[in-house]
Parts: structure tokens; C-alpha cells; sequence
């Protein structure tokens, strides 16, 4: 989906395909005939954004197999459907069972972060539509935070200043722009914005900057406001926002929020878990740590990085930081001129939910993806900016 913001440049919302599992090209190739089209048509567009999600083994036979990379872009022109934007995040298994913390590697003091994201850069340039000149790529905030040696920064540093050069290259030979954006998540090097200013300081690239996680500044209890204020003080672009609500408790010491807090304790994914004290922020690498014991106070609200679908809040007595995403998306959005073009809905959670809330098949979750996706169209459309066709 395109809108015209005021300044005259456009802004485009996807929704991302990490909700759906594939780890093959053809995995990739069932989502856009199963998933993605469904949503198009649901929302009655001619053309629908979305930012794939491709995994190792699909990343490696696009970029090696030119007939292959052809294929994939003659079915989304087929399908109605256009990528700007790629989560470069999972590196692969993000479907399977238990992710957990598997999803934080290889992290990038590993060569195969460099090669995949290389990777991934050279597939988008193929990809974006013919009067896009310009790509999207997130990708980890650096390593999850108890692997971060001082020499693996070191290394990590290296290698993000190296796929910086491999940028500029892209650029000079294909015309396309493509830039990278870290991620920050809690419980990673980069927990949060601020923490992503000397780092990308030490990079020094104008290809490489931020993508921010609307559910993970909430999380981490970031006032948008601030966060995007001194981002752009810093001169730190903003080359993505993936647009997601957490999980909300505002009295976590009440025996009823902690049931319902547990619903969402569920084995697949982390769900970092944080409470603002008067000491500073606190938190749990997991919900479920957080709710057994006395490991996180609870005098303060709790938020926990759970992705919950942005037009449905869970029931009292939790909620969701949707008004954080409004704030967010009003600065990032709703100035003169925007400090971001490209926005993706990630609600990846929808089968992680706790069953009552779960889709119940194909049509489901494109009903669900499709409401989340008019929501944010609605707020889009608030702030002053116009869809287009």
C-alpha cells in the first residue's frame, strides 16, 4: 500500500511474511499464492506491500539463480503484489517449534550475518518495483547481549562497515539505494535507540541505520517522542519501522493479571519482559521468569515483548501499547517531512497466542492480517497522508 505524504514523497506499508513459515523458495512462492494475495484481495487493493522474509536456503538460491530471482518477481507482479523492504532479522528456523533465543544467531560477528545480508541486499535491488529506487533491510541489533565480547564488537564493527562498502557498490552498478537498518530488541547489545547511537557512530554510514520496532520501544519503555528526537539530532536515519504492539500489564501485583499474563507464556518465542523502577529499567529475558518468583518488582506496569495483533487488544485486565505506536508513528510520519518511507506491519505471534485468540485457518489469519493492515491505513490517513491507488 502507497500514500503521498504532504512533502509529496511517498510512504509505503507492508505487512511482513515472517507469520508464515518457509524456509524454500517454494515455501516463499506457496506464501504469496496462500497468504498474500488473500490479504490483497481482502483489502480490495490492486497492489499490496509486503516485506518478505527470507530465510538462508531461500536467501542462496535467489541470489546464485538469476532464472530463479526472475521467477519470484514475475509471480508478485502476477499476484498484485510489491517488496521494498526484506526482514533480514531470522536467519532461518524462525518457523520451527522453539525459536527462542536461536533467532539471535549467527549475530554479526559471524561471517555468514555479512554473507546472508549481503545476500539479501542484492535480491531486493531485483526486486523493488521499476519506479522504486530505494530498499529496506532490517536486520539484528548487533548480538544478543551475553555474547558481545569487546573483540566480537570489534568484529561485528567490521563487518557492518564492510557490507556498507558492498552497499555503495550495489548503488553505483543496479541505481538502487538499498540501506540496512539494526533492529534494537531487549536483552540484545542494542536494547534500545539510545544504545544505537555509538555504534552506528563507529560505523559511519549513511546505508546503515536504524529500523525501529514499535513493540520493542514500548517494551522497553522508550517515550517515541524522545527516542525519535534525538535520532534525528544524531543524524542516525531511520530506515524502517516495523509498526507492533506489546503486551500491557498495569498492575502486575493482582493474582488475576498474572493468570492472564500466563496465557501468554508460551514455549515458541521469547518474550522479554520489562517494568520501569525508580532504579531504572528491569527485566526478564522470558514472561514466564518474570511471573515465577520475585525476579522482576511488580509495584510498576510490566511490558513484555509479545508481537498482539494491533486492532485486537487482549481482554481486561491487560492491553496493548497501541498508543505508543501512535506516538511513534506521528513523529515518524505526521511532520512536514517524514523521518522514515517505508512501514511493515509484524505481527509474526498470530499461533502463538493463547488458543481461544488463535486464527483457525487460512481465512482467519488473512482476516486478522487485513484488519491490522486498515487500521494502520486509518492512522496513515489521520496524519494527513493520502492513499493511492
Amino acid at each position: 500500500m502507497r500514500f503521498r505524504h504532504p512533502d509529496g514523497s511517498t510512504v509505503h506499508l507492508a505487512y511482513c511474511t515472517n507469520v508464515h513459515p518457509a524456509e524454500t523458495l517454494d515455501g516463499v512462492l506457496a506464501q504469496l499464492r496462500d497468504h498474500c494475495e488473500p490479504v490483497r484481495r481482502r483489502l480490495g487493493r490492486d497492489r499490496l506491500g509486503i516485506g518478505l522474509w527470507l530465510a538462508k536456503e531461500a536467501a542462496r538460491a535467489l541470489v546464485t539463480d538469476p532464472s530463479a530471482l526472475r521467477g519470484l518477481r514475475t509471480e508478485l507482479d502476477r499476484r498484485g503484489l510489491e517488496v521494498v523492504t526484506l526482514n533480514g532479522f531470522p536467519y532461518e528456523g524462525f518457523g520451527s517449534g522453539e525459536v527462542k533465543y536461536r533467532v539471535y544467531r549467527p549475530d554479526w560477528a559471524d561471517p555468514a550475518r555479512l554473507e546472508y545480508t549481503t545476500a539479501l541486499a542484492r535480491v531486493l535491488g531485483r526486486l523493488l518495483p521499476e519506479d522504486v529506487t530505494e530498499g529496506s533491510i532490517s536486520t539484528l541489533p548487533l548480538a544478543w547481549r551475553t555474547a558481545h565480547t569487546d573483540e566480537r564488537a570489534e568484529t561485528a564493527r567490521t563487518a557492518l562497515t564492510t557490507l556498507g562498502e558492498r552497499l555503495d557498490a550495489l548503488a553505483e552498478l543496479t541505481g538502487r539505494s538499498i540501506r540496512v537498518g539494526l533492529e534494537p530488541e531487549p536483552g540484545c547489545t542494542v536494547e534500545t535507540t539510545h544504545d544505537a547511537l555509538a555504534p552506528l557512530a563507529a560505523i559511519g554510514h549513511d546505508r546503515i541505520g536504524i529500523c525501529v520496532d514499535t513493540c520493542h520501544l514500548a517494551t522497553s519503555f522508550e517515550d517515541p517522542q524522545s527516542a525519535l528526537d534525538a535520532l534525528a539530532r544524531a543524524r542516525v536515519p531511520v530506515v524502517k519501522s516495523q509498526l507492533s504492539a506489546a503486551l500491557h500489564a498495569e498492575h502486575p501485583h493482582l493474582p488475576e493479571v498474572r493468570a492472564a499474563l500466563a496465557a501468554f507464556d508460551e514455549p515458541r518465542f521469547l518474550h522479554q519482559t520489562r517494568t520501569d523502577t525508580a532504579a531504572g529499567l528491569r527485566g526478564t529475558d522470558d514472561l514466564g521468569a518474570a511471573l515465577n518468583g520475585d525476579a522482576l518488582p511488580d509495584a510498576r506496569p510490566w511490558r513484555a515483548h509479545f508481537h498482539v495483533p494491533l486492532h485486537a487488544a487482549p481482554a481486561a485486565p491487560l492491553t496493548s501499547t497501541l498508543p505508543v505506536l501512535r506516538a511513534a508513528l506521528a513523529r515518524l510520519v505526521g511532520g512536514p517531512r517524514p523521518l522514515t518511507r517505508h512501514l511493515e506491519v509484524e505481527t509474526y505471534t498470530w499461533q502463538a497466542l493463547p488458543p481461544e485468540l488463535r486464527p483457525r485457518g487460512r481465512a482467519q489469519l488473512a482476516d486478522g492480517i487485513a484488519a491490522e493492515l486498515t487500521l494502520a491505513r486509518d492512522l496513515l490517513t489521520d496524519l494527513g497522508l493520502k492513499e493511492l491507488p
